[in-house]
C-alpha cells in the first residue's frame, strides 16, 4: 500500500513552500487509495509549542487535506533510543566531542589544503580512557552516524538518476549532546517504521535523502521513494525564503484567498500542466503526475490567486454560502437573490458584506457635477421600497419620459446615485434588493 507523510515541525506557522510538500504527498496517496500520515516533528522542545500543532492542523483542515492519521515524534522517543543502541551495538554509532570552534578550524584547515571539508572521524579513534578524560573536562558527547563511504544511487521522482559520493559527505550528527534525537534520524526511524513508500520534498534536502538511505537500510528498512521539488522564487526569481512568513497559510486565509485557488495552484505550480481552477482534492488528484514537474525553481507570485479566488467564490452554489449570508442579517425571502446579484462581483467572500451594506443602509451616492439637476429630477419619480423586477423599468422608462435622456446618459448617472457604483449587476437584479435609497431628495 502506498503510504505517504507530512512531517512538518510546530516551531511556526506553515507557508506555501510547505503547503507544495505536504499536497503532493497527499495527493500521492490520494489517487493510489492509501495513506496520508501527519507527523509532528516536535523533538525540539524549546521552540516547538501546541498553538502551532493546533495552526498547522487548521490549516491542513481548513484546506481539506485529510490525514488518515497524526504521529508525534515526541510520543516516539523509546523507538529512537532502541533503535540508537542497535546502530551503536552494529558500529554504526559513534560519540564524538569536538566543539563547533574545532570543527571549523578543521574545515578551514581543510579547505586551505584543498580537500573537502568533511568530517575526519577523529572520534573514531577515541579510547575509553579518551572518553573519561573529555567528560572529565567538562564536555558532553554526541553522536555521528558511520558512513558506508561508497556512492549512494536513486532514482529520484522529479530529478531523474541522482548519485552522491558518500565520501565527500561528513558523517551526519544523529544525536546531541543534550540526548536531542535529531530530524535526519527520527525520520529515518519513522519511515523505516511507518512502512513510508513515497516521499516529496524540496530539492534542499537531496543530500539529507543520500545519507537517511544508509540510516534507513542499516535499520533493516528498504528506503522509499524519493522526490525533490524545485523551490519557490519570487515573481522576479528574487528569493522567496526570506519572505514566506507573509504567505503563511494562516495569513492567506485570512485575507480571503480560497482553499480552492490555493490547491488549484500549488498542484500545477512548476509543473507542464496548466494551472486551472479544480474545486475538488479528487479532481487535482486524477491528473496529478510528479513526472510532469522540472527541477528549475519555480516562480510563485501571490497575485496568480486572486483570478482563482475570485473563479472559485464566483461558483459556489447557494447552499455552500446561506449560513455566510444569513449571518450578514439578510433576509431569508432575499438570500438567494441577493447571492445570485452580489456572486459574480466579488473576488472574495468577504466583499459580499459591501455589497449587502449597499442595498440595506443605501449608497453613498456617485453624483458628478453635470448630472446634479437630472438626478435631482429622476429622484422625485422613483417611489419608495420595497421594489420588484420590474421597477427598475418602470423609473427608467418614468425618468426617460420627464427627461429626454436615454442610453447611457440615462442609466450610468442613475446607477451610480442608486449603487455608489459605476458598475455592478444588471440594476433590475439590484433594485427589489434595496431597503433604503440615500439619493432620494
Amino acid at each position: 500500500m502506498t503510504t505517504t507523510r507530512f512531517a512538518p515541525s510546530p516551531t511556526g506557522h506553515i507557508h506555501v513552500g510547505n503547503l507544495r510538500t505536504a499536497l503532493m504527498n497527499y495527493l500521492i496517496a490520494r489517487k493510489a487509495g492509501g495513506t496520508f500520515i501527519l507527523r509532528l516533528d516536535d523533538t525540539d522542545r524549546e521552540r516547538s509549542k501546541q498553538e502551532y500543532a493546533d495552526g498547522i492542523q487548521r490549516d491542513l483542515e481548513w484546506l481539506g487535506l485529510q490525514w488518515d492519521r497524526i504521529e508525534r515524534q515526541s510520543d516516539r522517543l523509546d523507538r529512537y533510543a532502541e533503535a540508537a543502541q542497535g546502530l551503536r551495538a552494529a558500529g554504526r554509532l559513534y560519540e564524538v566531542f569536538e566543539t563547533p570552534t574545532e570543527l571549523d578550524l578543521k574545515r578551514k584547515k581543510q579547505l586551505n589544503m584543498g580537500k573537502p571539508p568533511v568530517y575526519d572521524r577523529a572520534g573514531l579513534r577515541l579510547s575509553a580512557e579518551d572518553k573519561d578524560r573529555l567528560r572529565a573536562e567538562g564536555r558532553a558527547g554526541y553522536w555521528r552516524f558511520l558512513l558506508d563511504r561508497e556512492r549512494i544511487e536513486w532514482r529520484d521522482g522529479i530529478l531523474g538518476e541522482i548519485s552522491i559520493d558518500a565520501a565527500s559527505v561528513s558523517d551526519p550528527v544523529l544525536i546531541r549532546a543534550d540526548g536531542q534525537v535529531l530530524y535526519t534520524f527520527a525520520s529515518s526511524v519513522d519511515d523505516a517504521e511507518m512502512g513510508v513508500t513515497h516521499i516529496v520534498r524540496g530539492a534542499d534536502h537531496v543530500t539529507n535523502t543520500a545519507t537517511q538511505i544508509q540510516i534507513i537500510r542499516a535499520l533493516g528498512a528498504e528506503p522509499p521513494t524519493f522526490a525533490h521539488h524545485s523551490l519557490l522564487t519570487g515573481a522576479q526569481g528574487e528569493e522567496l525564503s526570506k519572505r514566506l512568513g507573509t504567505l503563511s497559510i494562516r495569513d492567506l486565509r485570512e485575507n480571503g484567498v480560497a482553499p480552492e485557488a490555493l490547491l488549484s495552484l500549488m498542484a500545477r505550480l512548476g509543473s507542464s500542466q496548466p494551472v486551472e481552477l479544480r474545486m475538488s482534492l479528487d479532481e487535482l488528484a486524477e491528473g496529478f503526475d510528479l513526472s510532469q514537474f522540472g527541477a528549475s525553481p519555480t516562480k510563485f507570485d501571490a497575485e496568480d490567486l486572486w483570478p482563482l479566488t475570485r473563479e472559485a467564490n464566483q461558483s459556489r452554489p447557494f447552499a455552500e454560502v446561506r449560513d455566510r449570508i444569513a449571518a450578514l442579517g439578510v433576509p431569508d425571502e432575499l438570500a438567494e437573490r441577493f447571492w445570485r446579484v452580489a456572486s459574480q462581483n466579488i473576488t472574495r467572500l468577504d466583499d459580499l458584506a459591501g455589497w449587502w451594506q449597499i442595498f440595506s443602509t443605501g449608497a453613498e451616492p456617485q453624483i458628478d457635477a453635470e448630472d446634479a439637476d437630472f438626478i435631482a429630477e429622476a429622484m422625485k419619480l422613483l417611489p419608495p421600497p420595497p421594489y420588484t423586477d420590474a421597477s427598475w423599468g418602470e423609473f427608467t422608462n418614468a425618468v426617460k419620459q420627464a427627461t429626454g435622456r436615454k442610453g447611457k446618459g440615462l442609466f450610468m448617472p442613475l446607477r451610480k446615485a442608486l449603487t455608489g457604483q459605476a458598475h455592478g449587476p444588471d440594476m433590475s437584479e439590484v433594485m427589489p434588493l434595496l431597503q433604503v435609497v440615500r439619493a432620494r431628495g
